[in-house]
């Protein structure tokens, strides 16, 4: 079984479903309101682990009821939390979700105990592999990719600055479309492999300009599109580490991020290997 560290955010989803999304200054009305465990961070976390890895997440909380909720699934699903830290005055990570009977989303994140995570909080364990994304300090994940010795893949959202290190240090490095065309040329620093994913149009990787592969994933009914791009991000390191060649390795993360978003909520629409390998074998994929 494979072992995968993840540096991340864990927040606390504050999910409103409602006909359609509001146009900027528009107010909507008639939403149903859930409340799930989420972040870029601790959704990777728990979807590598659903999906056969074993996981340690390194993370900051607050010291708040909001806490306990947000890390509910994670620790029934048996990732580590023992580097999780518990920070004082201040709030756990807060997202604030809009989603549409599409899927579609709006999202807006209020980071709290997320931007306490320091560089000098950091024990980095041993592991096979490091997933990053950029909802905590960026300098945080500059210095992990720095100190860690195995697989390093950082998916780069939020789109942001990021110290040029990190993109030369990655081994996988993750973008959306938007997020690709946000960073630009500036992605030629990197010479491991891009995968920039296109939606329901799959994602195609690359390694120094050159692809190694393009997939589109199966067709499903889109219910969340909320933690699909976590999804795939675990998927597609997590079967780069088995050994997995580069087309097979992304054709499961397609299919791993369409399962995501069958199910409302980031969290507990995370599936499992089963569940993908059964989507992939329905769509003769």
């Amino acid at each position: 079984m494979s072992s995968i560290v993840v540096i991340g955010s864990v927040n606390l989803d504050l999910v409103a479903t409602v006909k359609k999304l509001p146009a900027p200054g528009e107010t909507v009305t008639d939403a149903e309101l859930n409340r799930f465990p989420g972040g870029k961070g601790a959704n990777q976390a728990l979807a590598a682990k659903r999906l056969g890895a074993e996981v340690q997440l390194l993370a900051c909380v607050g010291d708040d009821s909001a806490a306990d909720e947000a890390l509910a699934l994670l620790r029934e699903g048996g990732v580590d939390l023992s580097e999780v830290r518990v920070e004082a005055d201040i709030s756990t990570g807060t997202a604030l979700i809009a989603v549409d009977p599409s899927g579609e989303n709006h999202i807006v994140v209020a980071p709290g105990a997320n931007k306490k995570l320091a560089t000098d909080l950091l024990r980095i364990p041993d592991a096979e592999a490091m997933i990053c994304q950029l909802e905590v300090p960026t300098d945080t994940v500059a210095r992990a990719g720095a100190e860690f010795g195995g697989f390093f893949c950082v998916n780069l959202a939020p789109a942001q600055h990021v110290d040029v290190s990190v993109l030369q240090r990655a081994d996988l490095i993750i973008v959306n479309e938007t997020e690709a065309a946000w960073y630009g040329e500036s992605l030629d620093a990197c010479s491991g492999m891009i995968a920039t994913t296109f939606g329901a149009a799959g994602a195609v990787l690359t390694r120094n300009g050159e692809d190694l592969a393009r997939v589109k994933p199966p067709r499903v009914d889109a219910i969340d599109t909320t933690a699909a791009g976590d999804t795939f991000t675990a998927a597609l390191a997590l079967a780069l580490v088995e050994g997995q060649q580069p087309e097979s390795a992304l054709r499961f993360a397609c299919a791993a991020g369409a399962a995501a978003t069958r199910t409302l909520g980031a969290q507990p629409s995370l599936p499992t290997r089963q569940e993908v390998l059964r989507l992939m074998e329905d769509a003769a994929i």
